[in-house]
């Protein structure tokens, strides 16, 4: 059986870390699949899904590493053809990537007990998101 839901959010931009755990815990509890494999997908390029410990000291290391790994400031040719100074946050959203397959059992996400499912915005500017979280299973 595949059932698939959508998840609307606002972000705020500039590596801005949501947790969107709950929500995808309650769509795979709202669904009529009882254990499966629940796949959260991104629709945009300039975010992207992950986990992680969502702990302040953690999500700031986690934000100053993007700012070592792909700064901004330096020239990127994907602002020249549009000129929205973005180009760093697709780069970004490319390494971590826009989706996550997660596994559930008894209607419960399989995730370790300090494991957040998170988006990232990388873009520079706040955004309207979607995800869609389709859920495979029996």
């Amino acid at each position: 059986m595949v059932e698939s839901t959508t998840i609307r959010l606002q972000t705020k931009g500039h590596c801005d870390i949501t947790d969107i755990t709950r929500q995808v815990a309650q769509a795979v509890a709202e669904s009529r699949v009882e254990s499966g494999l629940a796949t959260i997908f991104l629709a945009g390029s300039t975010a992207a899904i992950t986990t992680i410990e969502a702990e302040g000291g953690l999500l700031s290391d986690f934000q100053a590493m993007w700012d070592r790994l792909v700064p901004r400031g330096i020239e990127y040719r994907h602002d020249r053809a549009w000129g929205e100074g973005n180009g760093y946050s697709h780069v970004r959203a490319s390494l971590l990537g826009p989706s996550l397959t997660v596994p559930f059992t008894n209607k419960r996400l399989s995730l370790g007990t300090w494991q957040q499912i998170v988006l990232v915005d990388f873009d520079n500017r706040p955004r309207s998101r979607e995800l869609v979280v389709q859920i495979m299973g029996d």
